[in-house]
């Protein structure tokens, strides 16, 4: 197989890199490249994929949908430019009888089908769950969108691409959604959501309280993981309210040690996410106990503290830190979308974006459902935690949702081989 994958940001990269790596596992003599439409592509770079065409960095970070403002600022930064050698790119390789894979939006969509070769799609970004609920059907805050009257969340032009004779296969997100989009004739597969193979690999490891999550010392501690999103500037932003979130913790649980898991992704400079704890009255750590290096193998991560509170940063941990903490208190896309296929809560607290909006976190619970709790203010989280905590049934729904939602680890290996079958 000869394969291109186009994808557009940080997470659909996140995404798209476990099936290219279980194709390559599969079809060992298959060409297998990658075009990141948004950023350079360093998950791809780092496991050995070569790029494609020309990549660059534009100044909006990819967030054209989110923010109309930054489209000027993209066009003086060569969007123009970068955008037809891409579509260069592409047709020279449907062309040359390669098969594409496109991952996220319309945007890579419309580049595959504008490649005029045979094409499969992974929808990373689009879910019924917006516009429905468990039972399919629309939920009251949408009866009047445009997506409830056309039908879909995906929308008639979306639904063409999908339905081209050269589209040859559509992954779904979800369940509901592939059954929603099969009512137009449309090559939909439910074969599980490829972003869960990133964080879970077996079920041992879904579910809030995971005995195995406290087995070296800190039996007491609250655990939280910190996801503050990938894109500068907007997740140093996100950042100082997250902190702010974390100091929330200190009234409410005074006699508890509590230790939050910050994942950091390499591309956010460090300098800048310590600056914002030293304003906020963090003190960095130069002694470190056993437990916590025994607790988090990283040697290059940093530690602060304040009061009862302990905050791991590191570049390096971000699955492991998804999987020890019982908790998040997130401001991400992709990053939350994982953390709750484990089965646990993720509190959100809206930003000024461009992505972490008031309208994106509210979005976020519809997609999600009861897995994260909107949280207005950084101020309320500790109280929003301590009332969770007294609520048992309430967090095994939240583990059941989230299995749901997000559907269970092994979606990258049925994808590739469905892949295969189809485009081989």
């Amino acid at each position: 197989m000869k394969l291109l994958c186009i994808s557009n940001g940080h997470g659909e990269d996140a995404i798209a890199l476990p099936v290219l790596q279980e194709l390559r596992k599969l079809a060992k003599s298959s060409e297998i490249v990658a075009l990141p439409i948004v950023g350079v592509g360093n998950a791809y770079r780092d496991h050995d994929f070569p790029i494609a065409g020309k990549v660059q960095i534009m100044p909006s970070g990819g967030f054209l949908n989110q923010d109309n403002r930054q489209l000027a600022r993209d066009l003086q930064g060569g969007l123009v430019g970068l955008t037809i050698d891409q579509i260069r790119t592409i047709r020279h390789w449907g062309k040359s009888g390669g098969k594409i894979l496109a991952v996220g939006d319309i945007v890579p969509l419309l580049f595959a089908w504008l490649s005029g070769a045979e094409y499969a799609f992974i929808g990373t970004a689009k879910s019924e769950y917006y516009l429905r609920d468990r039972q399919g059907q629309i939920l009251p805050s949408q009866r009047n969108s445009i997506e409830a009257k056309t039908g879909s969340v995906y929308f008639p032009w979306e639904r063409w691409l999908l339905s081209r004779r050269n589209c040859q296969a559509v992954f779904a997100r979800d369940q509901l959604t592939a059954e929603i989009l099969q009512q137009w004739r449309i090559p939909a597969f439910d074969l599980g959501n490829p972003m869960t193979d990133g964080v879970a690999t077996d079920p041992s490891q879904l579910g809030f309280d995971r005995p195995q999550t406290f087995k070296r010392g800190l039996a007491r501690s609250l655990i939280i993981t910190l996801l503050p999103g990938s894109r500068p500037p907007e997740a140093y932003a996100n950042w100082h309210q997250i902190v702010i979130a974390v100091n929330s913790l200190i009234p409410v649980f005074p006699h508890r040690q509590i230790l939050c898991l910050a994942a950091i992704v390499p591309t956010l400079d460090l300098n800048e996410i310590e600056c914002h704890l030293c304003e906020l009255g963090w003190m960095k750590l130069v002694e470190i106990e056993a437990d916590l290096t025994n607790f988090i193998p990283d040697v290059s991560t940093i530690y602060y503290r304040h009061q009862n509170v302990t905050i791991a940063i590191s570049t390096k941990s971000g699955r492991e830190f998804m999987q020890l903490g019982d908790w998040a208190i997130a401001m991400a896309g992709t990053a939350t979308e994982q953390f709750i296929s484990l089965g646990k809560p993720a509190l959100i607290i809206p930003g000024a974006g461009p992505q972490f909006t008031p309208a994106f976190a509210e979005a976020q619970t519809r997609l999600l459902g009861e897995s994260v709790i909107l949280v207005p203010q950084p101020q309320n989280v500790g109280v929003e935690i301590q009332q969770l905590l007294q609520q048992p049934d309430r967090l095994r729904s939240i583990a059941q949702n989230g299995l749901l939602r997000m559907g269970m680890p092994g979606a990258a290996r049925r994808i590739a081989e469905c892949s295969i079958e189809i485009m081989s």
